[in-house]
């Protein structure tokens, strides 16, 4: 003989059972990995049947400012006044770059060829031709190309259909309105002169249909900006990473590369437009300095004549070139100084910077100014006159050079952008990425799988153990153990009608597999009732319960059953006259029982059966009466459970759910003993208490209690755990 059993501790109420969780997953292993593998299945099928993106990339490089021999350009690189990265940035992704680029690839014009649903873009990857049955649908090989495509405003986004005819003739639908016929290579117009569409190229079958829009251009910048991105490489490298995102490896290359070019000639524009500012306000100078330079010359000579042509001294010759050179500076200053007031406020820091150095030469030039009174009047008149014509000639020379330098630099300015890496699509695509999302769709098919069990054990907490009905304060007389046979053998009965000869006269657990564990868990009951019923008022037994399905009438018939075997008188009584089922344990029918007895339409004699089981007789529920609890609390029930009292040692008495109805607690007041049964993993215990509390307060003590339908789980052998019994005789 083989003796198993199966104990585990009880954790707290309050406490996170941890190996009551694993079991959990464990008992639903199948269904996890079910779920996970059909998320793995589906994302192979995403994966393959998606449309791939591939991806563009560029590099190109902005240098410091370049070409122009600027006087500004010290005082600005001193004060970071070079195009920060940002800038740069901004204006990569701004709607002048974008938008030239949208006009000169034509990304406001839209085609959209017609595929077989889910499939049918793998399919044309795949290079499958057109098939006899596709007539829509455009396959690998087709294609249109549109050469012009202007419509009015009011047609701006909106799709028309273009459907292929034969010998490179074509018609043209908004929605199912038919706007006109056209041939390829010749410009159509269409509904009245507001939609022009010429068709360059259409290779495709008589049918096949195309989805052609034109798009704002707004609309067309803004879905481009979506698809591209840029980024500095490194900090401060000046060095930008530009990408395009496309379904169409060679158009996204070719955007890419129309907006590296678009970005590197504004670039040269801009400073091409710089020099030629600077040229235009030097070339208004020159005719005022020229002036001034002549005067100054005039003056100077006609000074001489009136004094006899007086020369400098060596030492007024010093303070001479000293004074024109500090004028020189202050000259250019100047210059600068009217440049930059048209461009700054004077509160910018570069025109405070340069009015500082004005000051700091003006302070210079008045010392020079004292060392020249102290000279003779001759020299100190020759002196002046000398530095005006110097320092003007100084002047119109230095202004000469310039004009001649912002020519030249107007002429050849080529930015200070330089294309590093020409744009070029990478090979394969970069969506989606199979291996990954695959991977990814696997995990999230197996966290939602285990999230949903485990959701569903905690919302679903139905009683696992003796010990959770015993907290309630009512103690457990039988735990019974799901039976494999009772379950094959509802089949069965389920089945009778269908198969013929070969009908099954008894649904009885206890007749056709009395060494069942379940068969033994009664047998067990059955001792406990004996003493359970010594103290009743009589023999009636009540089986009731909380909810439907929990297994009560099985109680009830192989109680009755094995308490038959043991050479009692056993009646079974189905008081449950809207669904009871007890009849078909015994392959009979519902019709002339009990409710036909207290309706006074049959005797009492005429409703008992005698079952396959010596000993065990029932009465079957009846044909449904649209009363039944006033017929339960009729005189007539009182008086069937009187005579069923004493014509058997045992009366049980199968009532319906006490939560649905109040049948259970009518029928309670003429039993005195009463069980109630839960179903493992069913019945949450506070469901059990709020029927037990609801007998209790109709006045009937409910006695004790049977967990019916335990099953071995791993939930229950690393959480509360069950003691369960199998003890059967070996062939030897």
């Amino acid at each position: 003989m083989v003796k198993e059993i199966k104990t585990s501790s009880r954790p707290g109420h309050d406490d996170i059972d941890l190996g009551r969780l694993f079991g959990v997953l464990l008992d639903n292993k199948w269904l996890i990995l079910l779920v996970t593998a059909t998320f793995a299945v589906a994302a192979v099928i995403h994966v393959q049947l998606a449309t791939p993106i591939y991806r563009a990339d560029a590099l190109v490089q902005v240098e410091g400012k370049t070409g122009l021999n600027n006087p500004l350009a010290e005082v600005r690189s001193l004060l970071s006044e070079e195009p920060k990265a940002d800038a740069e940035l901004e204006i990569l992704r701004s709607r002048m770059v974008l938008g030239q680029a949208v006009d000169q690839e034509r990304l406001d014009i839209v085609v959209v060829p017609t595929r077989l649903a889910l499939v049918g873009d793998f399919l044309v990857r795949s290079g499958m031709g057109r098939p006899d049955f596709a007539r829509r649908s455009v396959w690998a090989g087709e294609y249109l190309n549109i050469g012009e495509f202007h419509v009015d405003p009011t047609w701006l986004g909106r799709a028309l259909r273009l459907v292929a005819g034969p010998s490179g003739t074509y018609r043209l639908y908004h929605d199912d309105t038919l706007l006109g016929e056209g041939r390829v290579g010749v410009t159509e117009r269409f509904d009245e002169g507001r939609i022009d569409l010429r068709v360059v190229e259409l290779e495709a079958g008589d049918g096949a249909e195309f989805t052609v829009v034109r798009r704002t251009r707004l609309a067309a910048i803004n879905h481009l900006r979506s698809r591209f991105s840029v980024a500095q490489r490194g900090r401060d490298s000046g060095v930008f990473n530009m990408t395009l995102l496309d379904e169409d490896p060679r158009r996204a290359a070719r955007t890419l590369s129309a907006i590296t070019q678009i970005y590197l000639t504004q670039n040269v524009e801009r400073q091409s437009a710089e020099a030629e500012q600077s040229l235009e306000f030097l070339e208004t100078q020159v005719p005022q300095v020229r002036s001034d330079l002549a005067a100054a010359e005039n003056a100077l000579n006609a000074y001489r004549m009136q004094h006899e042509s007086v020369d400098l001294s060596l030492e007024t010759r010093s303070v001479l070139d000293s004074v024109v050179e500090i004028d020189a500076r202050l000259s250019e200053l100047e210059m600068e100084q009217a440049e930059l007031t048209r461009r700054y406020n004077p509160s910018h820091p570069l025109y405070a910077a340069l009015m500082e150095k004005r000051h700091s030469l003006e302070r210079d030039r008045e010392r020079l100014n004292e060392r020249i009174q102290s000279l003779p009047e001759t020299q100190q008149q020759v002196l002046r006159m000398s530095r005006d014509v110097e320092v003007t000639q100084q002047v119109y020379v230095q202004l000469l050079n310039k004009i001649q330098e912002m020519s030249i630099t107007k002429a050849s300015t080529v930015g200070n952008v330089r294309i590093l890496d020409d744009a070029v699509a990478q090979p394969g695509p970069v969506e989606p990425r199979k291996p990954v999302t695959v991977a990814m769709l696997t995990l999230v098919g197996a966290f939602l799988a285990v999230a949903f069990v485990i959701v569903r054990s905690i919302l679903n907490r139905g009683v696992e153990s003796a010990e959770q009905i015993e907290d309630l304060g009512l103690p457990v007389y039988a735990t019974v153990p799901l039976s494999d046979d009772q379950q094959k053998l509802v089949r069965r009965v389920k089945r009778r009608n269908r198969r013929r000869g070969r009908e099954v006269a008894c649904g009885v657990l206890a007749q056709n597999a009395p060494d069942d564990t379940a068969i033994e868990a009664l047998r067990g009951l059955r001792t406990s009732l004996h003493f359970a019923m010594l103290e009743a008022s009589d023999n009636r037994l009540m089986i009731t319960g909380p909810s439907p399905n929990i297994g009560k009438s099985f109680i009830s018939v192989n109680l009755g059953a094995v308490i038959a075997q043991g050479g009692q008188r056993v009646v079974i009584l189905d008081a449950d006259m809207r669904k009871g089922h007890v009849h078909t344990a015994f392959n009979a029918d519902s019709k002339g029982g009990l409710s036909e007895v207290l309706a006074d339409k049959a005797e009492l004699d005429e409703v008992i059966r005698q079952s396959p089981i010596n000993g065990l007789s029932y009465v079957a529920r009846g044909k449904a009466p649209p009363n039944p609890a006033e017929l339960l609390m009729g005189e007539r029930f009182a008086r069937l459970l009187e005579a069923l009292s004493e014509r058997f040692d045992l009366v049980v008495v199968d009532t319906p759910p006490v939560l649905a109805v109040t049948d259970a607690a009518v029928v309670g007041h003429h039993c005195g003993t009463t069980l109630m049964v839960a179903r493992f993993g069913l019945n949450p215990p506070r469901e059990i208490d709020v029927a037990i509390r609801r007998l209790e307060g109709s006045g009937i003590q409910v006695k004790g209690g049977i967990l019916n339908a335990i099953e071995r789980k791993a939930a229950t052998s690393y959480g509360y755990g069950y003691y369960h019994y199998a003890y059967k005789t070996t062939q030897t």
